[in-house]
C-alpha cells in the first residue's frame, strides 16, 4: 500500500522545537485512522525537507504533506514538480500565502483530513533566477527582509520578528536600478521592489498582486517604485486592503517570462527563502506544474 509522508518543520510559526514531537504524533494518528501507512519525518536544516520528498517519492508514496511555513512548502514543491505525486498543506508559518490562497484550514487536524479526501488539482509553479517558487519570489526589499530574517537561524521567528525585522530595515533601505525586459517592452526603474506573484498574497493579509491566481499560466510582475519613503509609508495600508495596485509608482502586468537586470549582483527570495543571484535573472511560468490536494 502507497504511503503518505508527513515533512514537519520543527520551528516553523514560532513554536519551541519541542513542537515536533506532538505534530508528528498528530499526523501519524489521524493519517493511520484513515488507513494509509504514515511516513513522518523532521526536517533538520535548510534544504532538508527537499532531501525527505525526493526519498519518499522513490519509496512510493503516494501523497506528501509539508507541515510547515512557505519556506517548508517551497521546499517539498520544488521536489513534487513535473511529477505525479501530490502536495498536501498543513499550515504553520510566519505567512502561509499559498497556504490562504488555496483555502486550507488553518486547523491542523482538519488540513490534514481534508489533504488526504481531496482530489488532486494543477496549479502552476513559477521560477526565478532557476529556482522554483509557488507564492511569490522578487528582488529588493522583500529579499533584503528575507535575508535579514533568515539571519536568525532556528532562533524563534514567527509574526512578531517578521514585523520588527520589516520596520528596521525599511528606515535604511535604499532602492536599486533594474532593467525588466518583457516580451513587450524593455523598462529601467529606480524600484523598492520588483515582485512575481504566482498567489496575491505575502501573507498575513497583506496581498502585493491582487489579482494573481495560481493557475491562470501567468505570474504576475509587481514593481513598485519609490516617489520618497514617506509615500511608501503612507501607501502601506494599500497592501492589507487589495489596492496597491492603485498606489503611486506601482505597476503590475501579467507575464509568462521575463528578465531582471541590474548592475550588480542581485540578492532574490523564492517563497520567503534567500539566495543570492547574479545580474540577470530569468522569470518564467510552469503552467500546471505541480499536483496539490486541498478540498
Amino acid at each position: 500500500m502507497s504511503s503518505i509522508a508527513i515533512i514537519i518543520n520543527p520551528i516553523s510559526g514560532g513554536v519551541r522545537p519541542d513542537a515536533a514531537r506532538a505534530r508528528a504524533e498528530l499526523a501519524s494518528a489521524i493519517v493511520d485512522r484513515h488507513g494509509d501507512p504514515a511516513e513522518v519525518f523532521v526536517s533538520e536544516r535548510t534544504g532538508h525537507a527537499r532531501q525527505l520528498t525526493k526519498a519518499a517519492v522513490s519509496r512510493g508514496a503516494r501523497l506528501v504533506m509539508a507541515w510547515g511555513g512557505d519556506g517548508t512548502i517551497n521546499e517539498v514543491a520544488s521536489a513534487l514538480a513535473f511529477g505525479d505525486v501530490p502536495l498536501g498543506i498543513v499550515p504553520a508559518g510566519s505567512g502561509n500565502g499559498l497556504a490562504r490562497q488555496l483555502g486550507v484550514h488553518p486547523n491542523a487536524a482538519d488540513a490534514i483530513r481534508h489533504a488526504i479526501g481531496a482530489e488532486p488539482r494543477r496549479i502552476d509553479v513559477g521560477e526565478l533566477g532557476e529556482r522554483l517558487f509557488v507564492n511569490v519570489a522578487g528582488v529588493g526589499f522583500d529579499a533584503h527582509v528575507a535575508w535579514r530574517f533568515s539571519e536568525r537561524g532556528n532562533r524563534r521567528r514567527g509574526l512578531l520578528t517578521y514585523v520588527v525585522t520589516s520596520a528596521k530595515a525599511l528606515m535604511t533601505y535604499h532602492p536599486a536600478q533594474y532593467w525588466i525586459t518583457t516580451p513587450e517592452a524593455r523598462v529601467h526603474v529606480r524600484a523598492i521592489l520588483v515582485t512575481v506573484a504566482n498567489s496575491p498574497g505575502f501573507g498575513n493579509g497583506a496581498y502585493i498582486a491582487p489579482g494573481a491566481r495560481v493557475d491562470d499560466g501567468l505570474l504576475d510582475l509587481v514593481v513598485m517604485e519609490e516617489r520618497s519613503r514617506l509615500k511608501t509609508l503612507w501607501n502601506l495600508p494599500r497592501l492589507f486592503n487589495g489596492t496597491v495596485n492603485l498606489a503611486p509608482g506601482c505597476s503590475i502586468r501579467r507575464v509568462d517570462r521575463a528578465t531582471i537586470e541590474s548592475d550588480h549582483a542581485m540578492a532574490y527570495h523564492v517563497d520567503g527563502e534567500p539566495v543570492l543571484g547574479g545580474t540577470s535573472l530569468r522569470v518564467r511560468i510552469h503552467p500546471g506544474a505541480l499536483y496539490v490536494c486541498v478540498l
